[in-house]
């Protein structure tokens, strides 16, 4: 199985991509990053130093995910999603070293835009909503909603932010680009201008 990887994609010389992978034009992976067999990555994404990637991992474009962090299989990011340093995604709920449990891995969605703090974990067989904010250090255990700002462990919401990360004021406003937000059943969304 080979891969392609765009011209204009940067690997440094100590990362190691395996066979199969598709890499996006323009991204750039740096020191001691692996990317397993199968993992589709987009177009000007940032992977820091000593992140691992796959097997069979998506990741959309404009993705930054800074140092330390694993992305395993059942892992999706899409657009735009920023994984601070040495966050944390697990992929099953009750592991044991001496238990065999690849058939347990659950699946775990963040959605477009969002932002996952630095050492936060992400309990797998949620979904992160778009834009949503999760602080430094929280424990994600359940779905986020859309704009949703969630701090804390287990990780409760306080708030909301808007799409420049901003939080929003009364009257769901942002104070960063004066955009008005509306609450729906997933979450936010922007009105329409």
């Amino acid at each position: 199985m080979s891969s392609s990887i765009a011209d204009s994609v940067f690997v440094h010389n100590s990362a190691i991509v395996d066979n199969g992978c598709n890499i996006g034009e323009r991204t750039k992976v740096w020191h001691f990053c692996h990317i397993l067999a199968g993992s589709q990555i987009g177009q000007k994404c940032i992977l820091g130093q000593n992140v691992m990637i796959g097997p069979d991992v998506t990741i959309g474009n404009g993705v930054k995910v800074q140092n330390n962090v694993a992305i395993y299989k059942g892992v999706t990011l899409e657009d735009d999603v920023f994984c601070g340093p040495s966050m944390v995604f697990t992929n099953v709920l009750t592991p044991r070293a001496f238990v065999e449990r690849k058939e347990e891995f659950l699946p775990t969605l963040v959605r477009t835009g969002a932002t996952i703090g630095a050492n936060a974990t992400i309990i797998c067989g949620v979904t992160i909503g778009r834009f949503a904010m999760i602080g430094a250090g929280a424990v994600v255990t359940k779905d986020v909603l859309d704009f949703a700002l969630v701090i804390g462990n287990p990780a409760t919401q306080i708030g909301w932010v808007s799409r420049s990360g901003e939080r929003l004021l009364d009257g769901l406003i942002c104070p960063r680009t004066g955009e008005i937000y509306e609450e729906t059943e997933n979450g936010l969304k922007p009105l329409e201008a």
